[in-house]
């Protein structure tokens, strides 16, 4: 990844600490996951927001369903079927990025093992996604997907939010959304999370992991229509 090359801090970031582990996510095969529900009607990906509940307030995500529509589909299935809901925040790093979406995260028991899960099939084998690298920039409130720095197409269920303008990671990672709500409260989750940086891990393990308690899906409104454009009465 020749982005890398002439930043090797940002780069051993990225590919020591942001990513799942494939070894640690392989030893997760025998755990089957929650199953997932069916949608009852047909969803709009385009015009689905996502508002992750959390244990410091709301976040609502936008997602970019033209640019990565098989990651942007994955994360609504994943949020429709009650996936997400009860996981933490597992990875912060401050200035860098905020992450989430591991399973494991809802068993204190398996501490030692947030950060390695993700999405398995009935026999408990990883469901990954091909990527779906764009032309989105990695700015601060940008949505993106984990995966293993070794292999493009190992992303499952794991995200990323941006807290700082990254571009090191543009058209390295499969960056699908953006929040365009709560940002602040991102910024609340990062400091009550009092990250152990120095946690050669992860690079920012948090003291006090917050939660994502529920995932609502809702309809984006389209705009009301301006005077202007509004159509005159007879």
């Amino acid at each position: 990844m020749t982005a890398f090359r002439t930043r090797p801090l940002v780069f051993a970031l990225v590919a020591a600490l942001l990513l799942v582990s494939g070894d640690a996510f392989a030893a997760t095969r025998k755990k089957s996951p929650k199953k997932e529900s069916k949608t009852t009607r047909p969803r709009d990906d385009a015009k689905t927001l996502a508002v992750l509940r959390t244990s410091q307030g709301d976040v609502t995500i936008r997602f970019f369903a033209d640019r990565a529509p098989n990651t942007v589909r994955r994360f609504l299935d994943l949020a429709a079927s009650g996936f997400y809901d009860g996981t933490l925040f597992h990875r912060v790093i401050p200035g860098f990025i905020l992450q989430g979406g591991d399973p494991l995260t809802k068993t204190a028991s398996r501490a030692p093992e947030w950060g390695t899960g993700g999405q398995t099939d009935a026999k408990g084998k990883p469901v990954t996604l091909k990527a779906e690298f764009n032309d989105t920039p990695h700015k601060r409130g940008v949505v993106s997907m984990a995966r293993m720095a070794s292999d493009p197409d190992s992303a499952s269920s794991q995200f990323f939010i941006v807290l700082k303008d990254a571009p090191a990671l543009d058209r390295q990672w499969t960056a699908f959304g953006e929040v365009v709500q709560g940002i602040e409260i991102v910024d609340r989750i990062v400091t009550a999370s009092s990250a152990d940086t120095n946690d050669p891990r992860t690079g920012g393990t948090p003291r006090s992991p917050q939660r994502i308690t529920k995932v609502d899906l809702v309809t984006e409104e389209a705009p009301a229509a301006s005077a202007e454009t509004k159509p005159a009465k007879p």
